[in-house]
């Protein structure tokens, strides 16, 4: 793995960390962050260096997101989305499929890339979809509702797909990308959640929306997977595990200090010297030294093309499955260590705890995530239908 300069430097990082508190009390968006990342060119870091980005694979990537969601949890999750779209075209890019080299130009001159896969009703996102799309000529028209829209003041390229079920050979997902002046979509400003809040993840409702060809990037049958879609696997589902990565390591950095001063009525020493704290210390640090191995070698087979053939969903989503119950452990034994402390507005863990608990929310759920390892192991096609029995 080639060598790379970080430019999350310790000012950049020491002021997003000193306003991510006021961004969820306030639960406004993370201009700031944005505007600074923005400066010293955190956002072109998954661009190929020949568009001037910043030359990351998928473990730079992840390696730069866990730094910075140790600081700032949430601006890190938001700018997966945007990453993790360049992320996805230089993959194509480097493999010779040039179709989505516009959005690597694109990227290099500043358009901010969205996702739009989320919808109700719908457990298999980029697989199905609740929104339809009807080809027209030129392009198509697509109309449904989008969940959790992260970056919803600063987008300019919002990625999504519908689904077209007119087609003569059947049902069709159409992946597309919608420029933010297209005409007859609208955000709805839903966003008052539990944890993550300065992502600013809106609903975008989409009222027969036309997208030219020219940015309509990948056409699969329904249920099934290909290249493209394998990698925004890889890319998002990686980059939301180094993200709870970096949470759960600042959790365990958070609570360690207080054992070690923290005294008892009880007791002659602190409360680290406590078996039982010892006992629930140990547990923490023997769940975390999992989470970066499996991270690092996952996203490090990726980056060399590493050949598990249909393995490779499962790989995925486990590695994302594994990050994210860990890091909820983790943050709910700190919780416990804290006796109480940790309830309290404005304590940092009390914070941690709420975003944590939200990586168990991101695709792929644990529901999935069972079926798709499940099925892997069983040797039983992930697009076989009937989909159960």
């Amino acid at each position: 793995m080639a060598d790379y300069k970080s430019v999350l430097s310790e000012e950049i990082l020491k002021g997003c960390a000193s306003r991510s508190g006021k961004y969820d009390q306030e639960n406004s968006f993370f201009f700031e962050d944005f505007e600074e990342l923005k400066k010293v060119g955190y956002l072109k870091g998954t661009i190929p260096t020949e568009f001037g980005g910043g030359g990351l694979n998928l473990l730079q990537s992840c390696q730069e997101q866990r730094k910075l969601a140790y600081h700032a949890p949430a601006t890190a999750l938001a700018l997966n989305m945007h990453l993790y779209w360049q992320g996805v075209a230089t993959d194509l890019w480097k493999n010779g499929d040039k179709s989505m080299e516009w959005l690597l130009k694109e990227g290099a001159e500043g358009e901010i890339f969205a996702a739009g896969h989320s919808e109700r009703g719908n457990d298999l996102p980029l697989f199905l979809s609740t929104t339809k799309a009807t080809r027209v000529e030129g392009g198509f028209r697509f109309t449904g509702h989008k969940n959790f829209g992260s970056l919803s003041p600063v987008w300019t390229r919002m990625g999504l797909h519908g689904m077209d079920t007119d087609h003569a050979d059947g049902p069709r997902i159409i992946h597309a990308f919608m420029p933010r002046n297209t005409k007859g979509f609208e955000i709805k400003e839903t966003w008052d959640v539990m944890g993550m809040r300065a992502t600013c993840s809106d609903d975008t409702i989409l009222n027969d929306v036309f997208i030219p060809d020219e940015y309509i990037v990948d056409i699969v049958p329904a249920g099934e997977g290909d290249p493209f879609v394998l990698s925004i696997f890889a890319w998002a589902l990686l980059g939301f595990s180094a993200i709870y990565c970096g949470v759960a390591q600042r959790a365990i950095d958070l609570v360690l200090p207080v054992l070690k001063e923290k005294a008892s009525l009880a007791l002659t020493r602190p409360m680290s010297y406590h078996p039982e704290v010892q006992h629930s210390v140990a547990r923490m640090m023997l769940a975390h030294q999992t989470m970066n191995p499996i991270l690092e070698t996952t996203a490090s087979e990726w980056d060399a093309g590493v050949d598990h053939g249909h393995d490779w969903p499962a790989k995925i989503v486990g590695a994302k499955y594994n990050c994210v119950e860990t890091c909820w452990s983790i943050v709910d034994k700190a919780m416990d260590l804290s006796s109480g402390m940790g309830m309290f507005r404005g304590n940092e863990l009390e914070r941690l705890f709420r975003d944590a608990r939200c990586g168990r929310f991101h695709p792929a759920t644990s529901n999935l995530v069972h079926e798709i390892v499940g099925k892997t192991a069983l040797g039983i096609d992930l697009g076989e239908q009937p989909r159960w029995g």
